[in-house]
């Protein structure tokens, strides 16, 4: 069962769907997930530039993963570890997608970024990598409580800040598509769903055009 609730932050395209996945929803998404890793098992992304280890751990669902690393920011078909291609994105979240995106080609990527620890967070950046930006990029919330915080399309804009829970789906589509948003920290022990703590972000993109 899922709550189909709609709170609309801005008319622009920035819309919060709270508690979208029950807990059930949400116990089932994250054995999926379990799953998934056993094939696409986390990694720590580095900055290209600098090779700053990246606070959070990361891995991909679907036809294409997004990497960050010494050759920069990419999509690519395979795990960088492994060299094996990553595992499907389940179901549930291809429904979210086809329920709520207002897009006619399915996603192509489920990025996977896993906060555990104090100092996991996420800096403020767009979703500039993909060449279908006309489509909404849909963020999964499973675990822990965090401050999302979401600006204009300058660094230096006036951001706001808010918490997304365990089961919400936020959506930047529209003319929010490349607003610039983040992750200040995440508050420990608000949820029980993830054994031992932490927040799990699916993101799910569709990275080329249609044909």
């Amino acid at each position: 069962m899922t709550r189909k609730l709609t709170i609309n932050m801005d008319a622009d395209g920035l819309q919060l769907y709270p508690h979208y996945f029950d807990r059930e929803a949400q116990s089932a998404l994250l054995c999926e997930l379990r799953e998934a890793v056993r094939f696409a098992p986390p990694y720590r992304p580095h900055m290209p530039r600098t090779g700053q280890p990246w606070s959070i751990m990361q891995t991909n669902l679907g036809a294409l993963g997004w990497i960050s690393g010494a050759q920069g920011y990419r999509y690519d078909a395979f795990h960088p570890l492994t060299n094996e291609p990553w595992p499907a994105i389940p179901k549930a979240l291809l429904d979210l997608w086809a329920e709520i995106s207002g897009y006619d080609a399915p996603p192509e990527c489920c990025l996977v970024n896993i906060y555990k620890g104090e100092k996991a967070r996420m800096g403020l950046h767009q979703d500039r990598d993909e060449a279908a930006t006309d489509a909404p990029v849909l963020s999964i919330s499973l675990g822990d409580t965090c401050l999302f915080r979401v600006g204009g399309f300058a660094r230096s804009d006036k951001t706001k800040s808010f918490r997304l829970a365990s089961g919400d789906v936020l959506v930047l589509g529209g003319a929010s598509r490349m607003r610039f948003h983040g992750v200040d920290r995440v508050i420990s022990g608000s949820s029980q769903l993830v054994s031992g703590g932490g927040r799990i972000n699916l993101t799910l993109r569709r990275v080329t055009k249609p044909a």
